[in-house]
């Protein structure tokens, strides 16, 4: 995905990581709204969740989707969820999460969207993120349509 940005420049994503918990899911199950889309997204992007799989769900909640899941193991969750973006291309990656510990994930990818859902959203993450979405499916609906970016983020 490529879209130009009025007065900030090009941004190109090729990598998508997802926060499980509070982002995608609630409660160890994913959202059937984000499920929706998660398909599409699938096929645009290379997509990455990334959890501490709290509810050891996270396996079998995604299996049928072409992406990739990380399980936390660290003592730093939020650096973890850092090394994972910088890996991939952080500037080429968005970055999709609600909690403190995705902050630092948020600030790194070229584009960090933090989302609000049933667990809230921390304030770190939300000064951390580019943009701040209402829930899930705002957020990854600006990447299924991605001339919306240019409205919230041009300068």
């Amino acid at each position: 995905m490529k879209v130009v940005i009025p007065r900030r420049g090009d941004l190109q994503i090729i990598s998508l990581v997802l926060d499980f918990n509070g982002t995608i899911a609630l409660d160890g199950r994913v959202l059937e709204s984000a499920a929706r889309r998660l398909d599409e997204l699938c096929k645009r992007f290379a997509v990455y969740v990334v959890t501490a799989d709290t509810f050891g769900s996270v396996k079998e909640a995604l299996k049928g989707y072409d992406l990739n899941v990380r399980i936390l193991h660290s003592d730093d969750h939020t650096e973890e969820k850092r090394k994972i973006v910088e890996a991939l291309g952080a500037q080429t990656c968005a970055a999709i999460g609600n909690g403190a510990n995705d902050a630092r994930m948020l600030k790194t990818a070229g584009l960090g969207m933090a989302v609000v859902g049933a667990e809230g959203a921390s304030l770190e993450a939300i000064l951390s993120a580019d943009l701040l979405c209402p829930d899930i499916d705002s957020a990854l609906d600006l990447l299924l349509y991605p001339n919306r970016l240019k409205a919230t983020l041009r300068r």
